[in-house]
Formats: C-alpha cells, structure tokens, sequence
C-alpha cells in the first residue's frame, strides 16, 4: 500500500508541476510539449527522481492510447465549415507531403551517415508527421492570428498526417524484418484498403454518435463523456481488427460528429479537450522516462544535421512539391514549411523498432527524440518572429461575419404551446433538428420558466418563446410540432 501511495504522489507531483510549467509557455514562449519531455527526463533514472523506466513495450502501448484520444479530441474541436475550404491541400499534405518529406529526409540520412537506405528510409517515415499542437499553444500565447485559410489548413494537415507515418513507419519495418516481402501490387492494396476502411468506419461513428448522444436521455451528464469515451475505443478497436487505420477512423469521427447538433456538445467538445491534454502530458512524461539522457551527447551531432536537414530541406520541399498547383502564395507556403514540429508521434513511432528487436532501434530512438526536441525548441520558439516575418498573420481590421450573421439580431418573437398529441412530446430539442435562426429563447411549464438546452424535453402545454427571421420557415416548422 505504501508503495501505491509513493507512485500516486510521484504522479501527481508531476501532473500538477506539468500543468504549472506550462505556463512558461505563455511567458517566454517555450513550447509546451518540450517542458513535458524535460520533465519527464528529469523524473527518469539519469534524473533527480532516478525513476528507473525501460519497458518499450508500456510505451507504445500508452503513446498508442494517448494518439486515440489526442486524435480524436483534434477532430472533434475541428469545424467541418473552416476546413472545406483547404480539404485538398490538407489531404494532399497528409498524403503526398508526408510521403515526399520521408523520401528527401532518406537521402539526406543515407549520404551523411553509415545506414543502409531503408534503415535511413526508416528514419525519415518515423520523423515525417507534424504535430501542430504546440504551435496553436504558442500563437494563442502570443495573440497571433493566422490567415483564414492558414489556421485550418494547418489544423487538417497535423491531424490527418498521423495516420501516413504509421503506415509508412510499419510497412518499412517489414520490408526490413519479413524473409518474405509482399509485392508491390500487395503494398497499394494494403494501403488502400486501411484508408478506405478506416475511412469508412470513421465516417459510420462519427454520423451515428450524435444519434446516439440525442436518443440516449441519460439521468445524469457524467455518463454522456464515458459514452464517447467508449465509442472512440470502440471504434478503433474494431478498424484495426478489420484491417483499416484506426488513427484516421478516430480523427475523421471527431470530425464528422462535429458537423452534427447534440446534447451537451460544448461541455463534451471540452472534456475531450482537457483529455487530450491530459493524454499530451501522460505521454511526454513517459516518453520522456524512456531515454536515458546520458546517452544524448553522443548523438547530438547528427542529430542536429538531421533536424537542420528537415527542417530546411525536406519539410519545404515536401510543402513546395506538394502544392505546386495550390493557389497559396509562396510567403504562405514558406510559412507553412516552417510549421513542421515535430511532436509525441515520432517518439512513439520510434519505439516500434524496439518491439520488432531491430539492431539500431536504442541509435534511432535517440536520433529521434533528439530531433524532436530540437524543432519544438527552434521552430516552436520562433514562430511568432516567422508569423509576422512572412505576413501569415490575419488583418486586424477584418470584420466578423459571425456576429453580422447572427439570428440573435433578427426580430420576430412569438409563442407557441404544445397540444396534446403533439409527436414532439417527450423529445429533446436537439431531437428536432431546428434551424440556426429557429431559437427557442425560453419555456413556460406550469407557472415556471425554464432556460433550454438542447437536452431538455418538450411536454404537453409548453409554451415556447420563439425567434425566427422568417415567417415560411416558421409555419413549416409549427407544422411539425
């Protein structure tokens, strides 16, 4: 029982100590991701707490989990409308640019060091994803707006990329590892089929979990996030057991279930916020009790070569080739070059050599955690300079045309009241599927006011408050009630 107590505490010691460092963030503008992994270092057996931590396959499997739900929590906070726009570009960078990014970092990695070319192919899939959690940590700090198609683009590009890199990262492995390789033929097929699956059953989740969420009518709130928690799961699961990608699976659903009206959304939109930064904290910290920082000096030397080489050549040659026919300008696309941090799925990818007892996985897990200590440290510190550098940042003076379209400022108020028979009884306002300027503003039920949301349920001889700008629309919808 002691023993339990002593883990609780190093536990929260270090949770609470993650959150306060963070906001040196805010402060000095030092990415807070790379505070987690220095403090996870710190905590390590090379560090002041000597916690002795080696097991790689406890890593994996807790960065696995952790990407479930970092992931998801991205595509739920993620608004179908901003990222229509740039689905092309973004989709086109997930893709291709991740693909050209590990192909450029390969060459560079084969001509400088003694690897063979698909250990050094290896490298680059590991390191080829972006990770733009830091970076929107460190504009929001700042007070700095991107451009209107900037900030979504970037957003789509870091939550959709994963997905490429652990493709690319297993597949290199069993070119690697198998006797026997698959053909070509076999490879697209593979890769097609994970995407088109995963796709799929993203799509099919994130569709039916607001359904789901309106129908349930749950007694208490606390049961709705443990009914998203375990559809994520759920979801996953059974993408990887079907043979597709459950990374894009939970990425896409977040994304889709957003588009969609339901109960408690703004509440559940931020409890998988605060899991997600719950999960960016658990996996830095034991990312960062996996290396042995002693063992950093004698790697830092091409590591550096490997960071600088990314992050000036291959990153900026993956952005410019991939959208050669995209409509940005080149200040733009430059800007975008930049915004490659490097975050924990590199580091969780580099532990998968270790699983497959590969030679050089403790030299590559090192060269990893190495570089993406130092493009959160470079690039993340100097974004804002960058920002303003190449005019990535929004005009002040643009107007917003959310509050100039808002149905708040439209006029007509009316009541309403429910009769008996009435198929709305029972159901939840979300349930009906208004439209945005159709507000019920306030319910009158017995003599007693109630403010609505969208779980409440109509009963009989309510009387509603109503706000709509159009009379058609009005008379269509009353029909229905």
């Amino acid at each position: 029982m002691e023993t339990l107590d002593i883990y609780l505490l190093i536990i929260a010691f270090l949770t609470l100590l993650s959150v306060i460092a963070s906001k040196l963030s805010n402060t000095f503008g030092v990415p807070a991701l790379f505070i987690f992994l220095g403090l996870g270092m710190l905590a390590g057996s090379d560090g002041l707490l000597g916690i002795h931590f080696d097991n790689v396959e406890i890593a994996r499997s807790v960065g696995t989990v952790a990407l479930i739900f970092i992931l998801f929590g991205g595509g739920f906070d993620t608004t179908w409308r901003a990222i229509k726009p740039v689905l092309k570009e973004g989709v086109i960078l997930a893709t291709l640019g991740v693909v050209l990014t590990a192909l450029v970092v390969a060459v560079g990695v084969y001509f400088l060091f003694d690897f063979s070319f698909l250990e050094s192919l290896l490298l680059g899939a590991i390191i080829s994803s972006t990770d733009a959690a830091a970076v929107f940590a460190i504009l929001r700090a700042k007070g700095i707006n991107l451009k209107k198609k900037l900030a979504p683009l970037l957003e789509l590009e870091s939550g959709s990329n994963d997905p490429m890199a652990i493709f690319l990262t297993i597949a290199i492995l069993q070119i690697i590892l198998l006797p026997q390789l698959p053909s070509v033929g076999e490879w697209i097929l593979e890769f097609f089929m994970q995407f088109l699956i995963g796709g799929a059953l993203g799509y099919l989740f994130g569709i039916t979990l607001p359904m789901i969420l309106n129908r349930a009518h749950l007694s208490f709130y606390g049961l709705y996030p443990v009914l998203t928690i375990g559809w994520i799961l759920l979801l996953f699961a059974s993408s990887s057991m079907l043979g597709g990608n459950g990374f894009l699976a939970v990425y896409l659903a977040g994304i889709v279930a957003n588009t969609r009206e339901f109960v408690h959304k703004k509440n559940l939109v931020g409890f998988h916020d605060g899991i997600s930064w719950i999960m960016q904290i658990t996996v830095f910290l034991v990312l960062g009790l996996l290396v042995f920082p002693s063992e950093l000096p004698s790697v830092a030397l091409p590591a550096l070569a490997i960071a600088f080489w990314l992050m000036f050549v291959a990153r900026p040659l993956g952005v410019f080739l991939s959208m050669s026919f995209s409509t940005f300008p080149f200040k733009d696309k430059l800007f975008i070059s930049w915004v490659g941090l490097r975050g924990a799925v590199p580091i969780v990818l580099a532990t998968y050599p270790f699983v497959e007892n590969f030679e050089n996985s403790r030299l590559i897990f090192n060269l990893v955690f190495f570089v993406v200590l130092t493009s959160i440290l470079i690039q993340g510190t100097s974004l804002p300079f960058v920002a303003r550098w190449l005019k990535a940042e929004a005009y002040k003076n643009e107007k917003d045309e959310s509050i100039i379209s808002s149905p708040l400022l439209y006029k007509t108020l009316r009541q309403f009241y429910i009769k008996k028979g009435s198929p709305v009884i029972h159901k939840s306002i979300i349930e009906l599927d208004l439209p945005l300027d159709f507000l019920i503003l306030l319910i009158k039920r017995n003599n007693e006011y109630i403010k609505p949301t969208g779980s409440t349920l109509l009963e009989e001889n309510d009387m509603l408050l109503i706000q709509c700008n159009s009379e058609k629309r009005y008379n269509k919808i009353l029909k229905q009630l």
